[in-house]
């Protein structure tokens, strides 16, 4: 599974702090441990007032960079930030996000095109965060046909159906695997992400449901997540789930974590 380190965001208050003080140590560690626990991507959100998010994200993408190797994944709901900071990252990566509220694919398609990089694309639209599985494969479908129109091919996006926290809707995961049961069998080729613990939300023992919606969605096909790589219980289900639905030959991966202590 394509993992999406989620630690660096600055809605975080310790993160949050950390940025505003420009405390590079704590940042870098951050960045560092995630790597070394099995980010695939370090996921970078400066969660700062709007006037202050290009300086801020760019100081988070230039201080990361000196210490990682894995690619960013830049976090932003302003297209115009984006715009603006992934010039100053090394290596292409993920733009976190596009979804069909306003001119937003119109602005991040052509920046994903220019750079070369993936995109999280979100089953949103002006409207919100649609309640039925039909509008949000609407919106999935609308957003693939636009990306394609821009040379962006089916494999490089990543398809976010939304969680939504099973404490106000208790049909959240089966809508999320509907969706992406549908959406594999017409675009074969997408990729499917999601934020995982938004499904706890509002619960007690979050990171008991978390696992357990993980397992289910990595045996019903999902490709990627933003998570948390320090947790140990929550990799450890991934290592396991892949090795018992086949994805592990011979169990490699798992024993290989175990060796290195990651589970």
């Amino acid at each position: 599974m394509i993992i999406i380190g989620e630690k660096i965001n600055g809605t975080i208050k310790s993160v949050g702090e950390a940025i505003a003080r420009r405390d590079k140590e704590f940042i870098q560690k951050l960045a560092r441990d995630q790597e070394v626990a099995g980010a695939d991507y370090i996921d970078l959100c400066a969660g700062t007032e709007p006037s202050k998010e290009v300086e801020s994200l760019r100081w988070l993408v230039e201080i990361v960079q000196e210490v990682v190797n894995v690619p960013l994944c830049l976090d932003s709901p302003s297209p115009d930030t984006l715009a603006e900071v992934i010039p100053y990252a090394g290596k292409r990566g993920l733009i976190n996000s596009v979804s069909e509220e306003g001119d937003k694919p119109e602005k991040i398609f052509p920046l994903a095109k220019q750079y070369g990089w993936d995109v999280i694309a979100l089953t949103l639209d002006d409207k919100g965060i649609p309640k039925d599985v039909e509008t949000r494969l609407g919106i999935a479908r609308s957003l693939i046909c636009k990306a394609q129109g821009y040379g962006i091919s089916a494999d490089r996006i990543y398809i976010d159906p939304l969680v939504i926290a099973l404490s106000t809707d208790n049909q959240s995961m089966l809508k999320f695997v509907e969706v992406m049961r549908r959406l594999k069998e017409e675009f074969p080729q997408v990729k499917i992400t999601s934020g995982l613990s938004n499904i706890s939300f509002g619960l007690p023992k979050r990171k008991m449901i978390n696992r357990h919606f993980l397992t289910i969605a990595l045996y019903e096909g999902m490709d990627s997540a933003i998570l948390d790589p320090l947790d140990r219980d929550l990799m450890g289900s991934i290592y396991t789930t892949e090795a018992l639905i086949g994805k592990d030959r011979y169990c490699r991966a798992y024993a290989n974590a175990y060796r290195k202590g990651l589970i």
